[in-house]
């Protein structure tokens, strides 16, 4: 391995990092071993290494790209590798094959076999074209999408799910007419007036770049909750917990603004 599995103590021996890595990945399994390798020879190679991150289309734009930036000065030997997904699922199916070491998800009731950390929280509004009647609202109470044709992400993605059952909780269900693999698509279809589209709101879409788009607050609906999962995280390599560490860094900066 070219580093100390075990280190001597005046009450016996303890597991180092490496070996932390190894053992766990025996407990696992067999599919699990390859993955703590190379985990390990990443720590022999100090700041060098990769980090692999499975998440959708638009995240690295919308959460990470100042993130990426900043870890890419800090480890100048480092390399990431991002692996986009259509929905949270591939992201766990991803995880569980060990093919990643980070993924990036709309966080799922406890219970998985990953483990989830919260990163933000991010308030649901309605995206309409500045022309729209519904454009001079200040704020959309769930009752308003009664028998709406909505814009909205495929059926299995978990965002779609939890926006779903919240509105089924109001008595509400919606027609989605229209279906896309990502918010922007979503965000491009309204701000054209060619629908409407429940969507969390990100400071990206208001402002200059998008002069005939609104986003219309929901304050009724519970914010959706993205963030990492992992499978476990005492077991990430140290490379891999920066990256992630740097995400929140970052994300908490612009929450704070």
């Amino acid at each position: 391995m070219g580093l100390s599995l075990i280190e001597r103590h005046p009450r016996g021996i303890a597991p180092t990092p490496a070996g932390r890595l190894l053992h766990t990945a025996v407990t696992e399994g067999l599919g699990s071993i390859d993955q703590a390798v190379r985990r390990i020879e990443e720590l022999a190679r100090a700041e060098g290494g990769s980090v692999r991150v499975t998440t959708g289309a638009t995240t690295v734009r919308h959460f990470m790209a100042a993130a990426v930036v900043d870890f890419r000065r800090r480890f100048p030997r480092a390399s990431l590798e991002f692996q986009t997904e259509t929905s949270s699922r591939g992201c766990f199916d991803a995880l569980a094959m060990g093919a990643v070491d980070l993924a990036w998800i709309t966080l799922r009731p406890a219970g998985s076999s990953v483990e989830q950390r919260p990163v933000v929280h991010l308030p649901w509004s309605l995206a309409v074209a500045a022309g729209d009647p519904l454009a001079a609202k200040s704020f959309i109470e769930p009752v308003d999408l009664q028998d709406a044709r909505l814009i909205g992400l495929p059926e299995n993605s978990t965002a779609r799910i939890q926006l779903g059952s919240r509105l089924a909780e109001s008595g509400i269900r919606p027609v989605f007419d229209t279906s896309v693999t990502d918010w922007d698509t979503a965000i491009l279809l309204a701000e054209l007036g060619l629908g409407h589209a429940v969507v969390p709101t990100l400071p990206e879409w208001t402002g200059p770049r998008h002069p005939d788009l609104r986003l219309i607050p929901i304050p009724a609906l519970p914010a959706l909750t993205a963030g990492w999962a992992v499978r476990r995280w005492d077991a990430l390599s140290p490379l891999a917990r920066a990256f992630a560490d740097t995400v929140n860094h970052h994300c908490a900066r612009r929450a704070g603004k």
